[in-house]
């Protein structure tokens, strides 16, 4: 099998000869659609998405968590003026809480590959990443 990291050809299963690099392991493939759902996969899932998915999902989670807490917000403010179960402030909640939680393995993920967090992911540094991994895949 050939090694995806110094490409030496390797006659034995497990681990490169050359290098040391797990040959059998999955390497992390672009996906054509990110969609907000795909953030509940386990970590071991997770780890492998791209770099730049797991920026896409991390952007929809933490847009997410944004309304969510904009909605607890304004359903304790609510609370006040009337009468509002404690259901519904404590799934308000929830939902902040499980997509801050979501948000942090997705940065923690992002940590491990780039080195930091991005503070926040626009558009300019998307198209910036999507056009240098196009410069790539046509070299490769």
């Amino acid at each position: 099998m050939m090694c995806w990291y110094c490409q030496t050809e390797n006659s034995s299963e497990g681990v490169c000869s050359f290098c040391g690099a797990p040959i059998d392991e999955r390497r992390p493939e672009r996906k054509n659609f990110v969609y907000l759902e795909q953030c509940e996969q386990p970590f071991s899932q997770l780890k492998y998405f791209h770099t730049y998915d797991l920026l896409l999902l991390l952007r929809l989670v933490r847009k997410e968590r944004s309304d969510a807490f904009n909605q607890m917000r304004l359903i304790k403010k609510g609370a006040q003026e009337a009468q509002m179960d404690q259901e519904t402030i404590s799934f308000a909640e929830e939902q902040y809480l499980y997509y801050t939680k979501r948000a942090r393995v997705l940065e923690g993920i992002l940590i491990d590959r780039m080195g930091y967090k991005p503070k926040t992911i626009n558009d300019k540094l998307l198209l910036s990443i999507d056009q240098k991994i196009k410069e790539y895949e046509k070299k490769a």
